[in-house]
């Protein structure tokens, strides 16, 4: 059975950040804050940029979004996936493993985790002498509402 996975994550911004060595200045708070209340969604910086600016007008420029990015997935509070091979997007890096579903017509990214498909790998690792460290799947097709939509 997949169940999906998310969960918020339990430590402030602040906390977060001091945890993990970073100044928790104006700008990272902003940022990460905005990607723990996304956590559902997959954000490039551009949205990342986009969501501050309707937030706050006067927040920082496109750069300083993705240069906090980058400190922050420097740091192991987020995550960079990218699906489209065109698009980086981020996600906070303090949950359970899990894969994803990619829809190659509109772009969304559903989260699974399936215990049968991860004691598989494992198997296939131990079968090829690996010692499995972490993995990465993505599955690439299409949603149901794109699918109902080209029906239609």
């Amino acid at each position: 059975m997949t169940v999906p996975l998310r969960r918020p994550s339990e430590l402030s911004p602040e906390t977060a950040l001091r945890r993990v060595g970073l100044k928790a200045t104006a700008p990272r708070l902003r940022v990460l804050e905005l990607i723990q209340s996304s956590a559902h969604r997959h954000l490039s910086a551009e949205e990342v940029y986009r969501l501050l600016l309707e937030k706050t007008p006067t927040t920082a420029s496109l750069a300083t979004v993705y240069r906090v990015l980058t400190q922050l997935e420097a740091s192991g509070l987020l995550r960079r996936q990218v699906f489209d091979d065109t698009r980086a997007v981020y996600e906070c890096n303090d949950c359970e493993h899990h894969d994803h579903l990619v829809c190659v017509q509109c772009g969304k990214v559903e989260e699974f985790t399936e215990p049968k498909l991860e004691s598989m790998q494992e198997a296939i690792a131990d079968e090829y002498g690996f010692a499995l460290r972490t993995h990465r799947l993505t599955l690439y097709g299409v949603c149901a509402a794109c699918r109902k939509k080209n029906s239609g």
